[in-house]
């Protein structure tokens, strides 16, 4: 199905990551014929799915920056404006969460680390995309938010409450924005089998004991995020307000 989203211009941010969410939302996009601006902390990765975009035939621009301190994010969007002249989309994905354990065992340094990149780094990222958006009047932002964020999330408690946070932002938000032609949305993948788990101090064989409960006996993909990131972001969902997609092979 054509998506109409030729010569868009995207930003996807934390999408440097090899085996990633963001990665993948990024090459889908791009594969829709999508220009992207690949954000991340990790420079060299950044280039790195830079260098697939453009092998698809898509410009691209890969932009160091620490989603949860605002003069980055700033410089970042100033960045990308300079070159594109305009951000058609924003992929709010960067995001993290610490090793699994009991909420009354878990640092309250853990805590500041999930809550500033899983929400602050979404409110930088959105209110310095915005004015641009509310000026053309059109725009679209795709949250990514987390299963864990509607089911709660034992052993996870702040990155589950992080995640809940994030969907009512996308509510909230939409209703705000919706008068401007910008749709706010958000996603919220089930287990995948991304570097977010393989790297995060998690329990050998956890990934493995998470999909065995799944239904349909496999994980959540990059590319099934970015499929549905694709739709979301294109005027086919116009319509679409304010929703969060839970995608996770019927896992909850």
């Amino acid at each position: 199905m054509e998506l109409g989203l030729k010569d868009k211009v995207a930003l996807v941010t934390g999408s440097g990551n090899r085996v990633g969410f963001g990665r993948g939302i990024a090459l889908v996009l791009a594969q829709h014929g999508c220009d992207i601006i690949i954000n991340d902390i990790d420079l060299e990765g950044a280039r790195k799915t830079a260098s697939e975009v453009e092998a698809l035939g898509r410009k691209a621009l890969a932009i160091k920056a620490d989603v949860t301190k605002v003069a980055e994010v700033k410089a970042m969007v100033k960045q990308a404006l300079q070159k594109f002249g305009r951000i058609d989309i924003l992929v709010n994905n960067a995001g993290r969460t610490t090793a699994p354990m009991p909420f009354w065992e878990t640092p309250e340094e853990n805590w500041e680390k999930v809550i500033n990149l899983n929400i602050y780094g979404v409110f930088h990222c959105t209110k310095a995309v915005l004015p641009q958006m509310l000026e053309r009047k059109s725009g679209k932002i795709v949250n990514i938010a987390s299963g864990a964020g509607m089911s709660g999330s034992p052993r996870f408690i702040h990155y589950g409450a992080s995640k809940a946070a994030i969907i009512s932002f996308t509510k909230g938000l939409s209703r705000e924005v919706i008068g401007f032609g910008i749709n706010v949305n958000a996603v919220a993948p089930g287990v995948g089998d991304t570097d977010f788990l393989r790297t995060g101090n998690f329990p050998a064989g956890e990934l493995d004991r998470a999909v065995a409960t799944v239904p349909t006996k496999r994980s959540t993909t990059p590319d099934d995020v970015g499929n549905l990131v694709a739709y979301l972001a294109s005027d086919i969902a116009k319509q679409v307000v304010g929703q969060t997609f839970l995608i996770d092979g019927g896992h909850l």
